[in-house]
Order: structure tokens, then sequence, then C-alpha cells
């Protein structure tokens, strides 16, 4: 097969920390010819920060939510159930993408499956992520180390959103953020997942998808 092919991985709820070991050995075990993934996921309540935010929740937190230190770009975020999390371990230059042009590509990725299902989104220039007016319903961070990257994204479909007025959401104070059921869409994150990776599909222009339901078994 291709090493223009994507293997998707579709891996249910996965933690945080043990998610971040299997990308970064991933990458870091990358060929020439390595197939690009792309893994569909949803985590249990955590804090991730970026390599440059020095950030702590404003109150104490229940002792099951963690706050874990992440090498990707980017401020502090929320993940949890309820949250699709699309991470994306590509070759960059071999797909020919700068870094500003795929991430244009991912945000119009969420904007036209959130179309899809009836809602309007859109992206602001000067703060990366996609907005439904006012509110931000997903986020970006990524890491590109020798062309390849990893991480990826999160959109917010339908998740307790409280955690979010605890942090400055990607670093913006007094951030509105919001969801796909907050706004009165009714639909299952099992949809929504397929929308994205249609769109996924069409803006990388990968032509086959091999699935799977398990890490790779060389990083597990």
């Amino acid at each position: 097969m291709s090493s223009t092919s994507v293997v998707v991985r579709e891996l249910g709820l996965c933690e945080y920390e043990t998610t971040l070991v299997s990308m970064q050995a991933f990458t870091n075990g990358r060929k020439k010819d390595t197939r690009d993934e792309i893994w569909l996921l949803q985590h249990p309540p955590v804090f991730t920060r970026g390599v440059s935010c020095r950030q702590l929740p404003n109150r104490l937190l229940p002792s099951t939510m963690k706050v874990v230190d992440s090498d990707r770009g980017g401020q502090m975020t929320y993940h949890g159930p309820g949250q699709l999390v699309v991470y994306l371990l590509l070759d960059l230059r071999r797909r020919q993408l700068g870094v500003r042009s795929f991430v244009s590509l991912l945000e119009t990725a969420i904007i036209d499956a959130l179309g899809h299902h009836g809602l309007k989104a859109d992206r602001r220039p000067e703060a990366p992520g996609v907005y439904v007016g006012e509110a931000k319903i997903a986020a970006l961070g990524l890491r590109v180390r020798s062309g390849c990257c990893y991480h990826g994204m999160s959109l917010n479909i339908d998740l307790d959103l409280t955690p979010f007025s605890w942090i400055d959401p990607c670093g913006y104070a007094g951030l509105t953020v919001t969801s796909v059921v907050e706004q009165g869409v009714t639909t299952s994150i099992e949809s929504i997942q397929l929308s994205v990776l249609r769109e996924l599909q069409s803006g990388l222009g990968f032509p086959t998808m091999m699935k799977s339901k398990e890490i790779p078994r060389q990083v597990a």
C-alpha cells in the first residue's frame, strides 16, 4: 500500500499520558516509507499544558482530574468524555504541507464537517481554532519534528464545559467555550467523527484508509 495511504485508529477512551508516549514513540520510530496515521479518541477528564504554558487552574481540582505537561504548541486546554480528539501523525514534508497551510486545512475540515450537521462555524486569523459566533468549539495544538507532526485537534461535541471556566482556555482570559450539543444540534460523536474523517480525507488527498482499533503494536 502506498505511503500516501493513511491508517485510521479508532481508539475509544484513552489516558492522555499513555497516548502522548505512544505518539512520541511512533514519531521517533518513523522511516521514510512509514504510513501516516490518524488517531480518533476521547480522553478521561484532564487539563493539558503546551510547551510555553505556565498557567494553572484557578481552583482546587477533584482528585480524579490531572494537569499534564505536554510537548505540543499552545497553552492550556481541557479534554473530557464527549469531546472528539483527532491526532494526526503525518509526514508533512512528504505531503508538501507547511505548518500554516496544514493548520488552515484542519480548521476547514472541522468547519465543513460541522456544516454537514447544520452548524455554521468559522475561523479567526489571530486565534487558531474554530468558533461558533464568539465561542470556541474546537482547539488545535501541534508538534512538528523533522518534518513530521503529531498531536492535532479537539472538537467539543457533548461534554461538561464547566472545567473550561477554571482556566483561560488556550491562553485567552474570558474566552467562551461551546459544544455541538449546546448549539442545539442533536447528533452522535460517531456521526461527527465520520464527517471529520471524510473532510480530512478530502483535504489531505489520501486515497485509501486502513482501519484499526489498536495502538500500533511497536509503540503500545
